[in-house]
């Protein structure tokens, strides 16, 4: 039986570059891959987020270079920590790199965590107190589409106090860059549907199980009714995890190992994957889509991640046609 039809991304490797034993010397896997997907017709490539906690390349300017070396596929961020950034300046970044693209640009952006001693120092080397980050989070895009629809805005918060600011350039878009908020059923906070539902145009999850994200896009779905918004219009997000190779035990070994080095510990167990063959991932992706994802972001844990989006386009996106 064929797969539900699905928008597929891919996240690109801005992290897994520095995973290797030497420092690269230069960018060119990562659009690379960009190029490759545009290519093969995927709808879009994704970049993560970090300042030192788990060190990357910047997304947005990121973003920019790949939005010179493409011509269709879409540009997100997965997620973007948009409370690290001063919002005038994101905001003028964001439009920037909209322009540069033509209006491809989509971002994704989160609370992010300060579970631990690397994630706490990262938010407060960017002069921001961890506690207030939720916040201050939903000041930031307050104003960033503020700013975005091309009035002088007036804001007066906890976090900033803007008098008739104007900005240029203006994001291509018409009602300016996509925002899509990520909400986790496991967190059992409902302040994260409420924000999606309020500030977002969609909603992005990652780590949550096909039930427990449908219970997350049927909850931000009946608030976004509940405030009068069409919740149709919200686009569902789903990132996922794979290694696909047919040797179980490899896959799962590689994956382990990657994640492993990727956060300092294998974080999530088993809500990761799947890992493992090409049947495995589709099922489990068709399960994600039936759970109600219209965008399906895949990440490759894998130190070779070229191989194995071969093995991706070759033998897993042709069933979501």
């Amino acid at each position: 039986m064929a797969s539900p039809k699905v928008k597929l991304g891919i996240l690109l490797p801005t992290r897994g570059l520095l995973l290797g034993e030497t420092a690269p010397e230069s960018a060119d896997r990562v659009l690379d891959m960009a190029r490759r997907a545009e290519d093969a017709g995927l709808d879009s490539v994704w970049v993560g987020d970090s300042l030192i906690a788990k060190p990357r390349l910047e997304p947005l300017s990121t973003l920019a270079a790949v939005a010179a070396c493409t011509k269709r596929v879409r540009l997100g961020t997965a997620v973007l920590l948009a409370a690290l950034r001063h919002p005038v300046l994101l905001a003028q970044t964001m439009a920037t790199v909209d322009l540069i693209s033509r209006g491809r640009l989509l971002i994704a952006a989160g609370v992010g965590g300060a579970f631990n001693d690397e994630q706490r120092a990262e938010w407060r080397a960017a002069g921001v107190s961890p506690s207030r980050r939720a916040s201050r989070l939903e000041e930031v895009l307050e104003i960033v589409k503020g700013l975005g629809s091309g009035q002088p805005l007036d804001f007066s918060g906890r976090h900033f106090d803007l008098e008739k600011v104007s900005m240029e350039p203006l994001p291509i878009q018409a009602g300016g860059v996509p925002l899509l908020l990520a909400c986790h059923w496991r967190a059992q906070r409902d302040a994260q549907f409420q924000r999606a539902a309020r500030l977002g145009d969609g909603l992005i999850s990652i780590s949550d199980t096909p039930e427990e994200y449908a219970k997350v896009v049927s909850r931000v779905r009946e608030i976004a009714a509940e405030l009068g918004r069409d919740p149709d219009r919200l686009e569902t997000v789903f990132y996922l995890t794979v290694n696909v190779d047919p040797d179980l035990a490899k896959a799962e070994s590689e994956a382990n190992r990657f994640l492993t080095g990727y956060y300092g510990a294998n974080i999530w167990g088993s809500r990761w994957g799947p890992f493992g063959g090409p049947e495995r991932v589709k099922e489990r992706m068709s399960e994600y889509v039936a759970a109600g994802a219209e965008t399906l972001v895949v990440r490759f844990a894998s130190f070779d991640p070229e191989r194995q989006l071969d093995i991706f386009l070759d033998q897993v996106a042709p069933a979501f046609e």
